[in-house]
């Protein structure tokens, strides 16, 4: 199952949605032919919005600190076809942890090597809690002054997918393993000697990272990183928005 978002009684009302939207996700998921329309409709949008503006991230501020090859390389796009890495994007979808094609940076360029390519790194990332952050506001509307049509549980479920992918992406990037931005931050903060002694192995990383993933060794921390942000976030919303009245019980 997916993390569990609402805990406290105050929120009876959208934990009651978020069971129906388990519930309709397992039963989905007893057929192949759901299975597929699940991610189609769900999934398949909310990966798209994360990695595209991930990517777009990275290259917005690295073309604000002076990296004018972003933009004739086409980074500075939204077209999805710029951003996508195949494997990556699989591995979102299937697992909730992946990776979209990297911008190739000259950092020959940031007025401030080190601080420019740590910003440049944190920018993917932070785009991605961003994003979540909106859609868990855009589900608190959602789920407080519409209906309870198709359409409006469309997009309060659309939301929910939105929040988690996006939240489980920025997480999963600030891993310091290259090829992932935490790598980055990382080698942004060590001496340059260290630096490039990491770098000699590289080529290996990302095997090393694959490995990792097949055998669900993130599986656990991330989880429990993942809720504790999407909780801590919503908890800002509903100190925004206030509480709602309860609607039945659970």
């Amino acid at each position: 199952k997916q993390a569990r978002l609402f805990v406290s009684g105050q929120n009876k009302w959208l934990l009651m949605a978020e069971e129906k939207c388990l519930q309709n996700g397992e039963c989905m998921r007893n057929s192949y032919l759901n299975n597929i329309i699940y991610t189609l409709i769900y999934a398949a949008p909310a990966t798209l919005i994360a990695i595209v503006l991930h990517e777009y991230a990275h290259a917005v501020v690295s073309y604000l600190c002076g990296d004018k090859n972003v933009k004739s390389s086409g980074r500075l796009s939204l077209n999805p076809f710029k951003h996508l890495d195949p494997l990556g994007t699989l591995c979102l979808l299937i697992f909730h942890m992946g990776w979209a094609k990297p911008v190739m940076v000259n950092t020959a360029s940031y007025k401030h090597k080190k601080l420019d390519f740590c910003l440049v790194a944190l920018a993917g990332p932070l785009m991605n809690f961003i994003i979540a952050f909106i859609s868990l506001i855009g589900m608190y509307f959602t789920a407080r002054y519409t209906g309870t049509g198709s359409v409006s549980g469309y997009f309060y479920y659309l939301f929910y997918y939105i929040s988690m992918i996006n939240v489980g992406l920025g997480v999963f990037n600030l891993i310091p393993i290259p090829p992932l931005d935490g790598s980055n931050v990382l080698f942004s903060l060590l001496p340059v000697h260290i630096e490039r002694e990491i770098r000699r192995y590289s080529r290996y990383f990302p095997l090393f990272l694959l490995i990792l993933i097949w055998f669900g060794s993130f599986n656990n921390i991330l989880s429990y990183v993942d809720s504790g942000i999407i909780n801590w976030m919503w908890r800002i919303v509903l100190k925004i928005f206030g509480y709602p009245a309860v609607v039945g019980t659970v």
